[in-house]
């Protein structure tokens, strides 16, 4: 039973008692996004000017997360050099701290369910991976959470945007600043989108294969761009379909790649470009 369908037997005013409350079940808790906790986030967070407010706006819709306190997303993005620098308590620092514990509880939920055949060794083992920097920050990549952060002077020319400790430590306080604004059902559902692949890949022993992020990593280190992924083609009844993908790095074609989902197809074209890249930049290409 989750943490947010069995709120209503710790809530005494539930008319007919705890015995005999309903209990709300996680889609419903989900799509309901009832929640929040307003009265936790902090006062007198800076004003956020009109263009940073348009790409929060324009984040969120690729998140599918809808902030009723915007200043609270851009709080998750707030590199502490910032704080330093301007000589003031405002970072993502606490959101993190909050973050990285719904994280944790999110993702042994997930493990729990899932495995009921294996033993709490190997459970903690599996979680161990799945909420480590390599994995967190190759989502904060996938988020493209290493364009919205801000970032102190020092830190921005210190190459702090493709960090793997900053970006996953801001995909934790993200997680945070989702709980606070939209309740812990949201917060549930949207480190679920993430970690569930991620314990698949885990357990299938497919973790260090996530050739996409490796890709998109190189290409912001050295291009300073994102690798472009094109469908070129699909064939086959709907049940049964096969996809033909191509990866865009500059003026390099990749591929095309074939696989029975967008995904896996992107994955392999990612892998020959980035074997590719890496050779001719004379960098290794073990994972």
């Amino acid at each position: 039973m989750r943490l947010f369908e069995i709120a209503k037997f710790a809530n005494p005013s539930s008319k007919g008692g705890a015995l005999t409350s309903g209990v709300a079940s996680k889609a419903d808790a989900g799509a309901s996004g009832t929640g929040g906790h307003g009265g936790n986030i902090p006062a007198g967070l800076p004003a956020v000017g009109i263009e940073r407010k348009k790409r929060l706006l324009s984040f969120q819709k690729s998140i599918s997360i809808k902030f009723k306190n915007i200043t609270l997303l851009n709080l998750a993005l707030m590199h502490s050099s910032v704080s330093n620098e301007a000589q003031n308590r405002y970072n993502n620092e606490r959101l993190e701290f909050l973050g990285d514990s719904i994280l944790g509880l999110v993702t042994a939920d997930l493990l729990y369910e899932r495995f009921a055949e294996k033993s709490e060794g190997d459970l903690a083992k599996i979680k161990s991976i799945v909420v480590s920097e390599a994995i967190l920050s190759g989502i904060g990549r996938e988020l493209q959470l290493d364009g919205m952060l801000l970032l102190g002077r020092g830190e921005e020319s210190a190459g702090g945007r493709n960090k793997n400790a900053i970006l996953a430590d801001a995909f934790e306080a993200l997680i945070g600043a989702v709980y606070l604004d939209c309740g812990y059902a949201q917060a549930f559902a949207f480190v679920s989108r993430y970690i569930d692949k991620e314990i698949t890949n885990v357990v299938d022993n497919r973790h260090y294969q996530n050739y996409k992020s490796l890709l998109q990593e190189f290409c912001q280190r050295e291009f300073k761009t994102y690798p472009v992924y094109k469908l070129v083609k699909y064939s086959g009844p709907d049940h049964d379909r096969s996809f033909w993908m191509e990866v865009v790095v500059g003026a390099t074609v990749f591929g095309p790649c074939m696989g029975k989902n967008k995904k896996a197809a992107e994955q392999d074209a990612a892998k020959i470009a980035y074997e590719a890249l890496t050779k001719e930049h004379g960098e290794s290409e073990s994972v």
